[in-house]
């Protein structure tokens, strides 16, 4: 598969993007798997906080994300998933930028909740921890006694990232 990050357009999904959408994430294990509709409803309600990476005409990346109600400044985003074939290649980190420069500002903290097994998806929130020049800060959501005795799901740790200053544009697609 010859690939060029330049080529990624990304951008808020469409409302007919959920069967695409949750296709992908289906391909993702152990990604949480939800519904269809859940997945239109994201594309169709929550558009303006989500965002689809496109290659070649298919959605290979997505990043599902929504603002608490009572929590304006925040944003909780909720999977971040890039299509297996194209990992490793910054897109999940060029997604959440596009995000928040969208939000132009209107986030003051990123939370996001994690596996403890993810150290991928650690990883994309340390950094921006990192380069926000802030430190990430942890605390259990839902322990694995949630879960139970239903699945052997792992523990959600919550991740809060407080952002010190407007996400920048890139200049460089390779980020």
């Amino acid at each position: 598969m010859q690939f060029d990050n330049s080529e990624i357009v990304l951008r808020p999904p469409q409302p007919d993007e959920g069967s695409a959408i949750h296709q992908l994430v289906a391909n993702s294990p152990p990604l949480d798997l939800n519904s269809v509709y859940s997945y239109y409803l994201l594309c169709s309600h929550f558009a303006d906080t989500c965002v689809v990476a496109e290659w070649q005409g298919q959605i290979v990346g997505f990043i599902s994300a929504y603002r608490p109600p009572a929590q304006g400044q925040q944003l909780f985003v909720w999977q971040v998933v890039v299509d297996s074939d194209l990992r490793g290649r910054g897109i999940a980190w060029r997604m959440l930028h596009h995000l928040l420069r969208r939000l132009d500002g209107a986030v003051m903290e990123v939370q996001a909740t994690v596996n403890p097994s993810n150290t991928v998806s650690r990883g994309l929130f340390q950094r921006l921890a990192t380069e926000q020049g802030s430190l990430m800060q942890e605390s259990v959501f839902l322990s694995a006694d949630a879960f139970a005795p239903a699945s052997e799901h792992e523990s959600e740790i919550l991740l809060s990232v407080p952002l010190a200053h407007k996400i920048q544009e890139k200049q460089n697609a390779n980020i």
